[in-house]
């Protein structure tokens, strides 16, 4: 479903560690033209038990849509991946890698884990916006997301 098919805002989980990545994607959400209600945990662990409604996180909602940074403390985007895509009732949910990594090996095993897809954050602030607006544009306007089962 597109955002327009949607009727309410899109879900997205922001998996990230560093506070201004965070308040920068915040921000340039903000100035995209889809509603969207954003979600952030701040490490592998933490997203897990969102997206399993585990302890605090009982009565999370279900992301229509992943950004999954790999380098994160107490599991990795590499291992919360992995099993994201292990798990039925998840593993539909598109997760696009949002990291600093630029090594092949990094791009080569997100996709074999099944990653929708790679991109590498740039340093510049203008074109982290940039960056953060296309990911909006693209998957919350154009891509039509599976139905929540």
């Amino acid at each position: 479903m597109t955002s327009a098919e949607f009727g309410r805002p899109i879900e997205i989980l922001l998996v990230e560690d560093n506070p201004g990545d965070v308040r920068l994607t915040i921000e340039a959400l903000k100035e995209g033209k889809v509603r969207n209600n954003l979600s952030v945990a701040k490490d592998g662990v933490e997203a897990l038990a969102f997206l399993r409604k585990e302890g605090s996180f009982a009565h999370s909602t279900r992301p229509d849509l992943i950004l999954l940074d790999l380098n994160l403390p107490r599991k990795d985007g590499r291992e919360v991946l992995a099993e994201i895509k292990e798990d039925a009732v998840l593993r539909r949910i598109p997760v696009v890698v949002l990291t600093t990594s630029k090594a092949e090996e990094d791009i080569l095993r997100t996709y074999d884990l099944h990653a929708n897809c790679y991109i590498t954050k740039p340093v510049d602030l203008e074109q982290f916006i940039s960056v953060v607006r296309s990911i909006d544009d693209f998957w919350l306007s154009v891509v039509r997301l599976p139905p929540a089962p």
